[in-house]
């Protein structure tokens, strides 16, 4: 019985493994949090933002019909993509299958990441997207109205956009001159550039991904490598808080994202996730 047991260990013990990678870069997960605010107006209490970020083209069962399920059952208020939909070894066309279920489900807003732009593509899936109905904000924001009562929803273009393109300072400035009480969410892809920078727009809560949730979460620590394979990094999954040199501190939620890139890096510890935020009323 011992000889057959320590036969069968080291093949079960490498199945288990191997299963274990596959649910961590399969398996979607859907965590749902809340974020009271002080500012939001009475209409939008229990509003639903179910966001998505840094897909990388990858496919949830065929036409990404699991990631459309998840999607659905978190019954969103708005979907917010927060970039990096497609890379250099993905193509837009292979993503409108769940572009059209994602905007039957609800508004869809999409900014664009870092990969759009370095792939090329950045101009190509904007069109495309706003041609399905999605509303890609470039430096621009929206105005969502409950009872006459207004949320407004900003976007920035990653910084691999156009040279000179509207700077986040200069939208922050047009926001807080037209709706100088208003609240407001900003869609910002990259992470690393809330702290120092984006916390000082006055958003009342920026939605960001990039960080894949750190590849590799290992206990106590914010995730093993980020994208640029710098070791422990921070910002890389769920609510921070920055107060900036006197600033009014501001928040952000990261989203761990759902692909991986490159294509052949493989997520542990960290399954894909669908993060669904409910704004709520500051009591």
């Amino acid at each position: 019985m011992k000889k057959l047991l320590r036969f069968l260990l080291p093949p079960l013990v490498l199945a288990l493994c191997v299963f274990g990678v596959w649910r961590d870069n399969n398996s979607i997960e859907t965590d749902r949090f809340s974020f009271a605010f002080s500012r939001l107006p009475e209409p939008f209490d229990g509003f639903r933002v179910v966001q998505l970020s840094d897909l990388h083209g990858k496919q949830f069962g065929e036409g990404n019909s699991r990631l459309l399920a998840a999607v659905a059952a978190a019954e969103p208020d708005m979907i917010a993509l927060t970039g990096d939909l497609v890379d250099a070894q993905s193509d837009v066309s292979d993503m409108l299958p769940l572009i059209d279920g994602l905007v039957r489900l609800a508004p869809v807003y999409y900014v664009t990441g870092n990969h759009e732009w370095g792939s090329g593509q950045a101009q190509t899936v904007v069109r495309t997207l706003r041609e399905r109905g999605v509303v890609c904000l470039e430096n621009e924001y929206a105005t969502l109205e409950r009872d006459g009562k207004h949320l407004l929803i900003a976007g920035i273009h990653d910084p691999n956009g156009f040279a000179d393109q509207k700077t986040p300072e200069q939208l922050a400035a047009e926001i807080n001159a037209s709706e100088p009480n208003a609240c407001w969410l900003l869609l910002a892809h990259r992470n690393n550039l809330f702290n120092g920078k984006y916390c000082r727009l006055g958003a009342s809560l920026t939605l960001s991904g990039h960080a894949h949730g750190g590849i590799v979460r290992l206990p106590f620590t914010d995730g093993l490598v980020d994208t640029m394979l710098h070791p422990f990094p921070s910002f890389t999954a769920g609510f921070y808080q920055c107060d900036d040199g006197g600033h009014t501190p501001a928040w952000v939620f990261v989203s761990r994202g759902l692909g991986n890139s490159p294509h052949w890096t493989f997520r542990l510890f960290n399954r894909p996730q669908v993060a669904v935020i409910t704004l709520k009323c500051k009591e």
